[in-house]
């Protein structure tokens, strides 16, 4: 039934609200991908957020620490988590279903060249008033240990690179072709008996 992958881009989402919307698609069936989760954003000031978070990043046992409350660090678990939360994991319906979900910060190689959506119901755009303060959830991740926002910069100008070039070089490709069927005479004979039926 869900044959086809999800792919989203949570550059400008808010956090809960994508999380919510990704989880229930999960349950469903669907298979989804969340790229540029360092690029999600959380509602509130960032020294509200980081109050909060610091609040859960000190929870542990004092038996044995290894045994519970593993903290992440950085985004792309960090709304992993989030969605772990909306679902039911440790039940095997809700495993099965956290285990169609893939995060990652960036966009890696598999998913660079597939069209990517976005989730209006979840755009801070959208869903919140512009003068609201929000906090990017890599900003956060850097202030509690994450130490790669560097390197995903990097590689994110690298890709946006060879975009760009790909796209210059289809456009090129495309105005060719166009010219070439403007040129010809059977394709303008086409073209007239098509107009002739309004097309």
């Amino acid at each position: 039934m869900f044959d086809k992958t999800i792919i989203i881009d949570g550059k400008g989402h808010l956090l809960g609200r994508l999380a919510s919307i990704v989880a229930k698609q999960l349950l469903l069936g669907q298979r989804v991908v969340v790229v540029r989760s360092e690029r999600i954003e959380i509602s509130g000031s960032m020294f509200r957020n980081t109050y909060r978070l610091r609040g859960f990043m000190g929870k542990t046992r004092s038996a044995n620490p290894r045994r519970g409350h593993i903290h992440y660090h950085n985004p792309a678990r960090i709304f992993w988590r989030t969605v772990r939360g909306m679902t039911p994991h440790k039940t095997a319906r809700g495993a099965a279903a956290l285990g169609r979900l893939k995060t990652f910060e960036g966009v890696p190689a598999p998913y660079d060249q597939k069209k990517r959506m976005v989730v209006p119901d979840a755009l801070k755009a959208i869903r919140i008033k512009g003068f609201r303060k929000t906090t990017v959830l890599g900003d956060l991740a850097e202030k509690f240990g994450w130490t790669k926002k560097d390197l995903v910069e990097q590689l994110e100008e690298k890709r946006k690179q060879r975009s760009d070039a790909h796209y210059k070089k289809t456009i090129k490709h495309v105005d060719s072709n166009k010219k070439k069927s403007e040129n010809n005479a059977e394709v303008k004979k086409i073209n007239e008996e098509l107009a002739n039926y309004g097309f």
